[in-house]
């Protein structure tokens, strides 16, 4: 039997709407979720178009960039849910609560414990790039919930779809277990059919009592939450480029993740120098000795006068 979803505000009696009764055949051109579709299509093609989203799919994707992002997706979650329960009963997003089915604070727990330890509070950071989507998504919440929507649509739609995708990629790609450890950000257990839910959610979002006005202000807070989505995939990007090459199986990671990455030359051009625990650090701190300059030299000189030997 198909699943049914009471209403987050209690469930009586005719409050509850069952997936099957969900269509897409009576969609106006006004409702919210066509004004979102239509309004957002360019900047949902930009996301799509940006260089880590593009290696990403195509399985291009450094573990320690992927921790990374999880990281990211962390913050970003924890404020929107935070405000999603700070507005879970006011009318204007009420009837979008969904905790138990959409949710994944606990699933990206489950996944930074995975990647980094018992301890893994304690070895991230937000990034500059997420903490401004952050704090956007705090100002809206706590000043302008309606447009509480816009983050919710922006971000939940898209983990029921193309993350979908991206589950089966980072799984192949990072040789992550089939158990799902590392992946349980993408992993819906409450929702037995992602088709069917969204179209539950876009009803219940075409439901909202809102003025002509508020739908147009809540499509423009939809893009601004892309390009936030945007700026944090490029921040990323730019740490991809600087990162060395992972080792192979049984290396060692190229960061601890502790202290702040932006000082670490793996972690970003151009910026700061590296601190003492960084590998990349120590490295170039004993290249630097006069010593071991000669014995390179010395050991250019001889791979030099091989190579001469053998040409002739």
């Amino acid at each position: 039997m198909p699943s049914a979803i009471e209403s987050p505000e209690g469930g009586e009696e005719g409050d509850v709407l069952r997936y099957e009764d969900m269509e897409d055949d009576h969609v106006s051109p006004m409702d919210l979720s066509e004004l979102l579709k239509e309004g957002t299509k360019e900047s949902h093609d930009r996301a799509e178009n940006t260089q880590f989203v593009k290696d990403f799919l195509k399985g291009r994707i450094k573990k320690e960039l992927f921790k990374l992002a999880t990281v990211a997706l962390h913050f970003t979650y924890s404020a929107l849910e935070e405000e999603m329960d700070r507005n879970k009963n006011n009318p204007l997003f009420a009837p979008l609560y969904f905790p138990m089915e959409l949710h994944r604070r606990e699933a990206l727990a489950k996944d930074l414990k995975y990647f980094y330890g018992e301890d893994w509070k304690e070895k991230i950071q937000c990034s500059e790039a997420t903490q401004q989507y952050v704090d956007r998504i705090h100002h809206v919440g706590q000043h302008e919930p309606e447009l509480l929507v816009a983050h919710a649509y922006t971000r939940y739609m898209g983990d029921l779809s193309g993350g979908q995708v991206l589950k089966k990629v980072a799984q192949r790609a990072l040789k992550l277990p089939s158990t799902e450890e590392g992946i349980q950000f993408y992993v819906f257990d409450n929702i037995s059919n992602a088709q069917q839910f969204k179209q539950l959610y876009r009803a219940r979002m075409n439901a909202l009592d809102l003025d002509e006005n508020t739908k147009e202000r809540i499509v423009e807070e939809a893009n601004r939450a892309f390009r936030y989505n945007m700026q944090v995939f490029d921040e990323l990007d730019k740490i991809g480029r600087s990162l060395a090459e992972e080792a192979q199986d049984g290396g060692f990671p190229v960061h601890d993740g502790k202290g702040d990455i932006r000082k670490c030359p793996y972690y970003a051009d151009k910026l700061g120098t590296a601190g003492p625990g960084c590998p990349f650090h120590a490295i170039m701190g004993l290249a630097r000795q006069p010593l071991v300059q000669l014995v390179l030299a010395a050991c250019v000189a001889v791979a030099a006068g091989a190579a001469a030997w053998y040409i002739l």
